[in-house]
Formats: C-alpha cells, structure tokens, sequence
C-alpha cells in the first residue's frame, strides 16, 4: 500500500519537505495542507517582494551568529544543507541568485514570483496534492497511522506527517502539538520595529541613515547598521535584528523602554569633542545648520541643530559649550522612550516554539513520537533578517524529506 506523507503548512519550509521527499522517493505520496487560502505567503512578500532567499554566507560558524535562538542546532542541521546547497539547488530548476553588498541574496529577476513559480512548478511537477482553507484540529496515532482531524471536518491518514506551519503568537495555539506530548518555549515577537508615540522625529519619516547604532539602555543589548525613520518611530535593519537579539527582553518589559542611538557610531563623545573643536576654526565663518560635517541627510542635520537649541544663525566659531554639549549628545547618545512595536502580519517571526531538546537536528524528527518531523519557523529557532530565517526553512525542510524518503525505503 502506498504511503502518505502530509505537510501541514504551505510555506517555505513545508513546499521545501514535501518537494524533496517526493522527488528522493517517487514512491511517496505527499498533501501540503493550508490553513488560509493563500500559499507561499512569506516568500511572496519577503524582501520588498524580491524574496530575501538567503544570504551569502558560506562558513557555518560565521552563519550561526545569526540566529538569536538556536544557533548550536543549526550548526548540526547546516552540514546537510547550507546555503551553497540553496544557491545549487535553486540554479538547478532555472533559478539564479545574486549576492548584494550586505550578504542579501535574490532571485535575478528581483521578483519573488521567480521563487514561488519554481515551487510550485516542482510540486506540480511531482503530483503533490495542495490543499487549501484546511486547518489541522487533532492530530492523532494509532497502531502507528496518523489521523488528521480538519476543519472542515474531514479526516486524513498519513503515515508521516511533517509540521511546518510557522510561528503562532501565542501559545495557545500550540495546544494541538502539546498534546502530541512535545514542549513548546512561549513565543514572543521578534523583528519588529520600536513605536515613538508623539516624538517629533517622526515627522522626519521616509530618512534612512546607512550606519548607526542602536543601544537598549540599560543592557548590552546594541546592533549597528542602517536606520529608517518612519511615520510610527523606527525601523531599518539595526532596529530589527535588535529586536530579535532582545526578543524576550523587551517582551518582559511590555514593549516599553529606551534606546540611546549614535547617529556617527565612528565617533564617541571624545572623537566627537574634538572633532567639533576643529570644526569651530576649520568652518569658523559657516552657519552651523547649513554646513553639515557628517554625511547626515540635511533635514536629520537640521533637527540636531534645532533639539541641541543652537540659533540658526549661529556660525562655528560662535558655538558656545552648552549648545556643544548638546549636540555632542544629539548625535552619538540620543535617547528615546518607546512604546509599543509594529509588526507586519506576513512578515511576522516569532522566538518561540517547539523545544529543541525534543527533535533531531540531523532528521528533524521528533524525539517523542515516531514519524513525526518539523520544518522552519515552528521550532524554536529564529534568525536575525538578511536571508537566515529562510535558509533554515530550506535546511529543515530538506531534511525533513530526505529523512521521511529515506524511511519510506526502509520501512518497505
């Protein structure tokens, strides 16, 4: 009798399992079930709708510094599959990546279409049966068959089943997978960007400056890179993978705290003191507002001269201590209260998940109960942004399926 492989998922991490399973054991059958009516949903809108695929690292101890939670996993998992593997895998089907500056890899065409239609044509290519609009409610074992109860009250038989349905927001969500005996670590928030309510910087959104750092005082928890300002308080690449660094720091302190920011993070208050003493003779006959020293956009630089209370007619040579000491704390030690955080529903990524301690990273199947795998973000395992979340949903889902085909020819 043929065997039955269901996916619970239709993402990244669930096509990935299925796909490969079917292609390393035609013998299999495999079901991708999808609770919404939409598939690939992240890979769709990852990267600006460009697919953030992975990124362009090729060395596994340098790559687990990317991942807040789970690094000491995914140094045993990345040796079956990293991210040269995705690179490979994808250019094998028609699809080329590219490296940009940051380490950031798309698809050539810049179009996370390019990434979707390449699953989708692998699952069609292999008669994987897709269903939508269909919620697992009960997941059950006996005499060593899976049963799946739906919402739709359909049931299913499966003889391995493949969990990768992503992070949910809170853990009642989990109780299905809890009652197959598994733990799960709370899920909180992580990537999200800091809420400054009311705070007239606000009114400068749209403005990135390409380097600065971001520190929660109070802890050592800082990230330096490019900072964006927006219409709801900030965001940018330093901001989001600080918020997965802190994930569950700044959960514990309901989203309410502050940051101290380093517009010019190549200076300190010292390097920053002296520059400004030459800047008073170098620029002596200057307006201080119209001659911005650092590479800041204009109107950033307008709004430090306005908050360190420096008249706009001030030239440098008239630059008093006060009006100095200001700026200098402007610049490389602002702080700001946040409340609150913006998350993006399709982007979203929590901390949180399935105990690790409970499945193995070489089969990613379950220690507790047989022919039971995970795939992506359901397990407790969360990257910063730059391509790390999707390279684990590439690495766990392959192995996820070479394992279950694998399996398959043993179990015949």
């Amino acid at each position: 009798m043929q065997k039955t492989l269901i996916v619970v998922g239709g993402g990244a991490a669930g096509f990935f399992c299925a796909v490969n399973a079917r292609r390393l054991n035609p013998n299999l059958k495999a079901i991708i079930l999808e609770k919404s009516s939409k598939l690939l949903t992240k890979v769709k809108v990852s990267g600006g709708g460009r697919c953030n695929v992975t990124h362009a690292c090729f060395d596994i101890a340098e790559m687990i510094k990317k991942y807040p939670r789970g690094a000491n996993f995914v140094k045993k998992s990345f040796h079956q599959f990293f991210t040269s593997h995705t690179i490979e895998w994808f250019r094998e089907r028609g699809v080329m990546l590219k490296a940009e500056d940051d380490g950031r890899m798309f698809p050539v065409t810049n179009s996370s279409q390019t990434i979707v239609d390449c699953l989708m044509n692998e699952a069609n290519k292999y008669g994987i049966e897709i269903l939508t609009n269909n919620e697992v409610q009960e997941l059950t074992m006996v005499n060593g068959e899976w049963t799946l109860r739906l919402s739709s009250s359909r049931l299913l038989n499966a003889s391995y089943i493949c969990i990768a349905c992503g992070g949910y927001p809170n853990a009642v969500k989990f109780d299905w997978l809890k009652q197959l005996g598994h733990s799960i670590e709370d899920p909180v928030a992580s990537l999200f960007t800091f809420n400054l309510p009311q705070n007239p910087i606000t009114k400068l959104m749209g403005i990135t400056v390409p380097d600065a750092q971001v520190q929660i005082r109070g802890t050592r928890l800082k990230q330096r890179g490019a900072l964006l300002i927006t219409h709801w308080g900030l965001s940018g690449p330093a901001v989001l993978r600080l918020s997965a660094w802190g994930a569950r720091a700044l959960a514990d302190s309901s989203y309410e705290f502050h940051v101290l920011i380093n517009w010019i993070p190549e200076y300190n208050e010292h390097l920053l003191r002296e520059k400004l003493m030459d800047l008073r003779f170098a620029m002596a006959s200057y307006k201080i507002i119209n001659k911005n020293p650092f590479s800041l956009p204009q109107r950033l630089w307008e709004y430090f001269v306005y908050q360190s209370r420096i008249p706009e007619n001030m030239r440098w040579s008239d630059l008093g201590s006060k009006e100095q000491n200001a700026l200098i704390r402007n610049l490389v030690a602002q702080e700001y209260e946040v409340k609150g955080k913006t998350t993006f529903k399709e982007e979203f990524v929590t901390a949180g998940g399935i105990k690790l301690s409970e499945i193995d990273a070489h089969t990613m199947q379950s220690k507790i109960v047989p022919n039971l795998f995970f795939a992506g973000e359901v397990m407790d395992i969360d990257g910063i942004t730059g391509g790390f979340n999707f390279q684990h949903a590439w690495t766990s889902g392959f192995i996820a399926g070479k394992t279950i085909a694998k399996l398959l020819v043993a179990d015949s």
